[in-house]
Parts: structure tokens; sequence; C-alpha cells
């Protein structure tokens, strides 16, 4: 294994206001409260420390322990539940989808730097534990997003009925994905791994909460992973308060938007808020609670409450109440010791959108760290790469312009006209300073000569580039074959497969590989040479 780095910027597949948060940008600076460093992180203890209560925690690791109760749990994972009834103790969390056998790639670089975030926050605050946290989205309903994952270029799909939060959704009917999955394992011994891992999940558990539950502890209790279910009545019993603020007072939707429109100068915006950011959970049903003609309605339904029903409601049915996108971060926040979230760049973006919020309810802002992006290259890879004198930089190029780099590169003749357009630039700004003695439309002559000279100067180069393209035909194939292995759909891979891709070719030593090779606080993108 060989571990190298290159900047998030360098991919091209980062937004700008993630490369300007991680450069530190000025424009940034409103939309966040401590940076992830040493100092951000003492700063984030302090504040944390001074506002979770201790009836929080116990309520917490009540609601946790109720949650594993079937299920088999490591020591080092029971451990860091019995650790948060501490005040010293805190947490890092990631959050992710329900998605079907863990959905992309990415799902495992996001709960690796949490729990690296964790074991490295414990050895720089030696007074303090750090646990961590994967909560998961249980209270989701965008099923499409999440009924399938891909394997070697084909999707594995869970077809059912849609309706409801989808950590409730009955697992019935993934015997038949197994069929066709297993289908296409082959019988390896990693494979059989694989097999057993999705029976057991799927078809030993009654929901898809469970099921992703037994998942992703089977992957990563030896670590010591804490997995939360947002969708609990004495957690929402917690968030009561914040629920009611939001019914009666429209709080998130007056923040956020005024957030937005000064984020909105520089960036773009990830989601716009709701007057409402609530949905009403029923058993098949996650529908948004609307607020029209004095009266809160429950979409799509016949459901209708006076203000004063509502708030009865909420006191006697609290999980009834979801939290929607704006809201879900603060009910993390709210019911965690948490000191910072670790997420992708598009969470990142609408986390950024938050921090007014938070502050005008009094909840400590967290740290925001970007998960660790990684790009896996076998060592045959990496042999192409080297003889077809590739960096890693050059790979993550446009591939139009990474052909047209090397095709130059390999070419006996010259095809940089740089220095012919130079050349050209200064005999026409000889032209120019004769035409100022003239007249105007002299002027404008010489300018639209040299616009035609130039673009025809282009025309040729961009003829000849496609000559010598076909010329070197081998050369192009070659490199795009590698660079669409690496990048397929011209995409990062991380967001493409699955990995059960390279668990069936390396085996759990790739999850440990994972495991020495991401650093979250270098915040660079992971090159894993395997």
């Amino acid at each position: 294994m060989k571990v190298s780095s290159i900047p998030f910027k360098s991919t091209g597949f980062f937004s700008k206001i993630m490369i300007d948060y991680l450069e530190q940008k000025e424009s940034t600076k409103e939309f966040y409260n401590n940076f992830p460093d040493h100092t951000g992180f003492y700063n984030q203890i302090e504040e944390k420390e001074r506002s979770y209560s201790k009836q929080t925690r116990l309520l917490l690791v009540a609601a946790l322990k109720k949650q594993y109760a079937n299920f088999d749990v490591s020591e080092k994972t029971e451990q860091h539940i019995e650790l948060l009834k501490q005040k010293e103790t805190f947490t890092v969390t990631t959050g992710h989808q329900l998605n079907l056998f863990t959905g992309p790639l990415y799902f495992l670089y996001k709960i690796i730097s949490t729990i690296n975030l964790a074991e490295a926050l414990s050895q720089k605050f030696p007074n303090k534990n750090v646990v961590p946290m994967y909560w998961m989205a249980t209270e989701d309903h965008d099923f499409d997003e999440i009924n399938y994952f891909n394997f070697e270029g084909k999707k594995v799909k869970w077809n059912r009925k849609d309706g409801g939060a989808v950590g409730r959704f009955s697992t019935d009917g993934l015997s038949a994905v197994l069929d066709v999955f297993a289908n296409q394992l082959g019988g390896s011994k990693n494979a059989k791994y694989l097999k057993d891992l999705f029976a057991k999940g799927y078809l030993e558990h009654s929901n898809l909460a469970d099921a992703t539950r037994y998942i992703a502890n089977d992957l990563f209790k030896e670590f010591g992973l804490v997995i939360l279910d947002g969708d609990n009545a004495s957690l929402k019993n917690v968030f009561i308060p914040f629920v009611k603020d939001e019914l009666e007072h429209s709080t998130s939707f007056k923040e956020v938007s005024k957030t937005i429109n000064k984020l909105g100068i520089d960036y773009k915006v990830q989601v716009n808020p709701r007057e409402i950011n609530l949905f009403y959970l029923g058993e098949n049903s996650r529908e948004r609670i609307l607020y029209e003609d004095g009266v809160f309605k429950v979409n799509n339904t016949s459901l209708r409450f006076s203000k004063s029903e509502i708030l009865r409601e909420l006191r006697e049915n609290p999980l009834a109440f979801s939290p929607n996108v704006i809201m879900r971060p603060l009910f993390q926040e709210v019911i965690l010791p948490n000191l910072c979230y670790i997420g992708g760049a598009g969470e990142m973006a609408y986390w950024f959108q938050l921090k007014a919020y938070f502050k005008k309810v009094k909840i400590p802002f967290p740290i925001l760290l970007l998960r660790n992006s990684v790009q896996v290259i076998s060592e045959k890879q990496q042999k192409k790469l080297d003889k077809l004198k590739i960096s890693h930089i050059e790979l993550f190029a446009k591939q139009h312009v990474l052909l047209s780099k090397k095709v130059i590169e390999n070419s006996e003749i010259d095809l940089n006209f740089e220095e012919k357009m130079h050349y050209l630039k200064n005999e026409f700004s000889e032209l120019k300073a004769i035409a100022r003695k003239t007249d105007v439309s002299f002027v404008n002559a010489v300018n639209a000569q040299e616009r035609k000279q130039l673009k025809g100067l282009e025309y040729l180069q961009k003829r000849l580039l496609k000559a010598e393209k076909k010329r070197q035909k081998e050369l192009v194939d070659r490199i795009i074959l590698l660079q669409n292995e690496l990048l397929p759909n011209q995409s990062l891979e991380e967001r493409q497969l699955n990995f059960s891709e390279y668990y069936i070719a390396y085996g759990p030593s790739f999850i440990q590989s994972l495991k020495e090779a991401l650093k979250p606080l270098d915040l660079n993108f992971t090159i894993l040479e395997l």
C-alpha cells in the first residue's frame, strides 16, 4: 500500500464554497463557527460542555442501549456507549441515507473519516473521550435515491412500493435482490462474506433501519462505531421546544432566509427553507406540515389542526414530527454531545446556511469537516499511469484536455501555437499604434483583422491537433480506457461504485487499508495505491 494526496481543488470535482472554506477565505467565515484545527476543537469542546445537559446524556445512552438490544455489540462499541454518560465524552458524527448495501463507495470513507477523527481527537485531548457516531437517516422518504447500488457496471435494484420513512420499510422482497446479486458475486471466500452480510442484514431483520444497523455494525464494530436512529420517541421528546418554536414562529425560515441572501452573493444556495421545516410522520407517509388560513394542515391528507391542537399533538406524539433537511442538523446537535459533523461537499454547502439559525435558538454550531475522498489505484493501473506519464493530478483533468496535453507532449512536431500567436499579437500592436495616428475606422479594421488572423491560427491548431490525435490513436485509446476505468462516467469512482467491488478483490484488508490511510484533518484528497 502506498498513500499520497493532492489538493481537493486539483480534482475539479469540488465546489467553490468548499474550496474557499478549506482555504479559510474571508468570504466563508461568516457561515461557520470553529475551523477543524486544534484551536477550533479546543473552543468547540468548551462551548459544547457548557450547553449539553446530563439529562440528555442519560436519555441518549438509554435510547442507544434499547436500539442495540438485539445486536452483537463489540466490546469497544459498548465502552463508547457507556462513556457517553460522562461529561468529558463527546461525539463526532456523520450521517448517511439507508442506501441498499451501503450504496456508493464513499459511505465507507464517511464512516472511516469519523472513526479516525474520533481517535485523533482522543489523542489530542487526553482528558476527553471522543466517540464516532453514525446517524442513520431513517426518516428520509426519498426511496428512489437509496433503492439500488452499482456492481460491475450493473444496477442492483430493490423494487417495492414507496411511502413513508424508509427506516420503517419492511425488508420483504430483498431475498430476490440477493439472488440477483449472489449470481454476480461468484464463489470466492470474499464473495461468501458479502452474500452472508447481505442475507443476515436484510433477511434476518424486519425493517430497513435494523438491517442497515446490522451491516454497518458488522463492518465497523471493531473500531467502536456507535449507530443512532433518530426516529425515537424519547429523543424526539428532547426536541419538543424547538419544534414548538418552529410551529409558532417559523424561526428556521426567517434565519436561514437571511443567511441565503448573504451566502447567495458569492455561492450557490444548496437548499431553500420552507415556512415550516417539518414533516408529519405516519406509518406509511411523511408529508409536509403547512400553515394556511390560520390552520395547520398535513399535505396530501385530511389532517387539520388548530394551534392548540397541534401543540397538544406535539406533546402527546412527538414521534410524528419529523425535521426536514433544514432542521435535522439542529435535532442532531440538540441530542448529541457533538463537536464536528463530517460530510460530503453537498452536505457541507447546506450546513453553511444554518449557523445564524443555530445562534438564534442558542445551540452550538458544530465544526464542519469535509470527509475524506479517495481514488483507489491498483498496482497494474499505476504502472499504466507511469508508462503514459500521467501524474495523479493530470488524471483528474477533463478528458479532452488530458488527451490534448499528452498528444502534444508525445508529438514529434510543434503543436503549440502560443509563440506564433504571441508574435502575431506583437505585429498587430505595431499596426494599432500606426492606426491610432490616422482615424477610428482604420483602428477598427486592424482589430477585426487581428481577430480574424488569431481565429484562423486557432482553427489550424485544432486541425493539426485532431490530425495528430488520429496519428497517435493507440496512445489516445490507452489514455481513454485507463481514465474511464479510474473515473467511471467521468466522475469520482466513489460516487459510482459499491464497496463490494473492492471487497471481492482485497477482502477485509481493504477496510484496514482505508483505516490506515485516511487522515481527516489533512484536508486533502487521498490517492490509495493497492
